[in-house]
């Protein structure tokens, strides 16, 4: 694992690892000098949800897609993302608006998995897919075998620890329809977030339904 200062050498453009470095709230105390690394974000976080895809699938031949997916959602939520972040020390450089540093912005695990993301979009613009790749195998894809014996967390409990580490209340779940006879029923629920439908999920229990509604809203944080 390289620390930022041995990461930030390794790039052609030094320009983009402080663009990915800087946090929207820097920008609005400091206008016209550049831009967020949201959009880095944004392409950081679909390069970051291929690879390690990719690699799962290779990896484990034999696994299902529900295995797939819940390896994945571990290797890639808020929590692991932020380690990546503190393990190279990366909080004391992110450009952070005073207001936002003084609320503990350099170890809010949201800020600091968000700017790993941008990092990773950085590294793929500045080296492309193996530029990107490298960094994720280095610092998310190690120890996979050991990872995988241990038990995965199930979609509901997932996605609980997935939203609460960004600032929003526990998970909602809400019974849209019972249909069929009483041997034979369908579940269909949806899950609350915030005030917001993340998805639907429907199982012949309410348990089920709920779970597979859980493992439609990881999808959207992945």
């Amino acid at each position: 694992m390289k620390t930022y200062i041995e990461l930030k050498n390794t790039f052609g453009d030094k320009g983009l690892m402080d663009l990915a470095l800087t946090h929207r709230s820097w920008v609005n105390e400091n206008p016209g000098k550049r831009r967020s690394n949201e959009r880095l974000e944004f392409l950081g976080d679909a390069v970051l949800e291929f690879i390690v895809s990719n690699a799962l699938y290779q990896k484990f031949p034999l696994k299902e897609e529900g295995f797939l997916t819940a390896l994945r959602a571990q290797l890639v939520n808020t929590i692991s993302l932020s380690q990546v972040a503190i393990n190279m020390d990366l909080g004391k450089y992110i450009y952070l608006s005073k207001g936002e540093e003084d609320g503990g912005g350099r170890e809010n695990p949201s800020i600091l998995a968000n700017t790993t993301e941008a990092i990773i979009g950085a590294l793929f613009l500045d080296k492309g897919t193996s530029g990107a790749e490298t960094f994720i195998k280095d610092n998310i894809l190690v120890d996979l075998e050991a990872k995988a014996k241990k038990e995965l967390k199930d979609p509901k409990s997932l996605i609980q620890e997935i939203v609460q580490s960004k600032g929003f209340g526990t998970p909602k779940y809400r019974v849209l329809s019972e249909e069929g006879p009483d041997h034979a029923k369908v579940f269909t629920i949806e899950i609350v977030v915030d005030g917001q439908s993340l998805g639907t999920g429907a199982g012949k229990n309410k348990s089920e339904a709920a779970q597979s509604a859980a493992a439609s809203a990881l999808e959207k944080f992945l």
